[in-house]
C-alpha cells in the first residue's frame, strides 16, 4: 500500500462526502475563497500523489482543527494535512518559512545533538533538581523570545516564571540542560525524521530523571508529546499535564495563593491547547484564582480564532487578516490584556501590533498581549504555602 493510500485510510478521508461544512468554518477559506479543506482531500482521492511536488494548498492550511470539529463524518483533516506534508517534503515541496527558516534550523541542530547551554535562564533563587517526580519541560520559549526579541521578548522569562510559581508551592521540578525542542515545527513542515530524533532524546532524559509527571507551559510541546510521540511510541510511562491543570491542583491543596489585585483580561484559546487537546476550563479557572476578571471574546473555546500561522510557515496576508480580526475581537472586550500560553500566539499577535502601518485605526486593536505564565508569577501572594509544602 502506498503512503498516500495508507494516509487516506488512517484519517478517514474516504468518508468525506464534500458537504462543505469544513469550509464553512475554515478561517483561511473565509479570507481566501480559493481554499477549502475538502478540496485538498478530493485532490488526494483523485491522485494528488503524482503531483505532490507542486501541490501548495496543504501549506496554506493553518491546522487550527476547526474543520475536524465540524466534520459530521469525523474525517481527520488535520492528520491528513500533516501526513501529506511529510510526503510532499520528500518530493521537495516545502513551505516558505518565516525568518528564513531560522527556527527550523535551530531545531535541526538540536536533533543532531549539539551541546547546549539551555539553562542559562536559571538564577540562584530558583530551586530545581536533576531527578525527581515532576519534570518541567521548558520548550523553546527562551530561544523564541531571543529570536523574536522585538515582539515577544517576554517569552525569555517564561521558564523562570513557571519555576518560581512551582517553588512557591514547595515543588522543586526537574529541568534538564539535555532537553531539546519537542519537534513540533519540524513535524508540521514535513521533517518527520528530525521529529523522531528529538522525540527519542526527550523521552530518554525524562525516563532517566525518574519523573512521574511532566508539566508543560507550551501547548505545542504538550500536543506533540500527547499526540505525536504517543502515535509512535504508544502510551508514555509518565503523566502529561498542562501547567494550568497542575497549578489548579496545587491551589486546591492549599499550596498556592495569589494577590487579589483585580484587572480585566481576555483569554486566547490556542489551537493546540484548545481544539487539539480539549483543554478549555483550567486556564479560565486559573484566571479566577489569580484574582482577575475574565471577559470572553465572542468567539471562544471551540470557536476561538487562530493567530494565523502554523509552524512558522507561510506567513501571508491571509495570516495578517486573521490576526487583525482576532485582535479587534480581543480589544472589543474592553480587557486590559489578552493572555495566552502559546508562544506562537504571543509572537504573531505582537508582530501585527508592532507593524508601523495597520489597515485599521490603532484604537481598534488597543490591547496588550502577554504570556500567561509570566503573569501568574507576577500575581504570587504572600503566605503562598511554600513553607507548609516543604515541611
Amino acid at each position: 500500500m502506498s503512503e498516500m493510500k495508507k494516509l487516506i485510510d488512517d484519517t478517514g478521508a474516504f468518508d468525506c462526502v464534500e458537504c462543505g461544512k469544513c469550509t464553512s468554518v475554515c478561517p483561511v477559506a473565509r479570507v481566501d475563497p480559493n481554499f477549502a479543506p475538502r478540496l485538498i482531500v478530493v485532490k488526494a482521492l483523485e491522485g494528488v500523489e503524482t503531483n505532490l511536488a507542486q501541490e501548495k494548498d496543504m501549506w496554506s492550511c493553518i491546522t487550527c482543527e476547526m474543520c475536524n470539529d465540524m466534520c459530521p463524518y469525523k474525517v481527520d483533516y488535520t492528520g491528513f494535512i500533516q501526513g501529506m506534508r511529510a510526503e510532499a517534503a520528500k518530493a521537495g515541496n516545502l513551505p516558505v518559512l518565516s525568518q528564513g527558516g531560522a527556527v527550523h534550523t535551530m531545531q535541526r541542530i538540536m536533533a543532531k545533538g549539539l551541546k547546549q547551554n539551555r539553562l542559562s535562564w536559571l538564577t540562584p533563587d530558583l530551586r530545581v533538581k536533576e531527578k525527581g517526580d515532576v519534570f518541567y519541560f521548558t520548550g523553546c520559549a527562551v530561544q523564541l523570545g531571543t529570536l523574536y526579541y522585538d515582539r515577544a521578548a517576554e517569552l525569555k522569562r517564561t521558564p523562570a516564571s513557571i519555576v518560581k510559581v512551582l517553588n512557591a508551592a514547595g515543588i522543586e521540578p526537574v529541568v534538564s540542560n539535555n532537553e531539546v525542542c519537542c519537534g513540533h515545527d519540524l513535524n508540521w513542515t514535513g521533517d518527520e525524521d528530525s521529529l523522531l530524533s528529538l522525540m527519542d532524546r526527550n523521552v530518554k532524559i525524562i525516563k532517566e530523571s525518574g519523573a512521574k509527571t511532566v508539566v508543560f507551559s507550551c501547548p505545542e510541546c504538550m500536543r506533540t508529546f500527547e499526540v505525536d510521540y504517543q502515535d509512535f511510541l504508544g502510551d508514555l510511562p509518565f503523566e502529561l499535564k498542562h501547567i494550568s491543570e497542575y497549578l489548579l491542583e496545587l491551589v486546591d491543596e492549599g499550596k498556592l495563593k495569589f494577590k487579589e489585585n483585580g484587572g480585566k483580561v481576555t483569554y486566547q484559546d490556542s489551537c493546540r491547547l484548545g481544539r487539539h487537546l480539549g483543554i478549555y476550563d483550567p486556564p479560565r479557572d486559573l484566571i479566577k484564582e489569580i484574582g482577575m476578571d475574565l471577559v470572553e471574546m465572542p468567539n471562544n473555546r471551540e470557536k476561538a480564532g487562530c493567530c494565523g500561522v502554523n509552524a512558522f510557515g507561510n506567513c501571508s496576508e491571509t495570516s495578517r487578516k486573521l490576526q487583525l480580526d482576532r485582535l479587534i475581537e480581543a480589544a472589543g472586550t474592553g480587557a486590559d490584556m489578552m493572555l495566552t500560553f502559546c508562544p506562537k500566539c504571543a509572537i504573531h499577535f505582537n508582530c501585527l501590533l508592532s507593524s508601523p502601518k495597520l489597515p485599521v485605526d490603532r484604537g481598534k486593536v488597543k490591547i496588550v498581549v502577554r504570556d500567561f505564565g509570566v503573569v501568574i508569577a507576577e500575581r504570587l501572594g504572600e503566605g503562598d504555602g511554600s513553607e507548609q509544602a516543604r515541611s
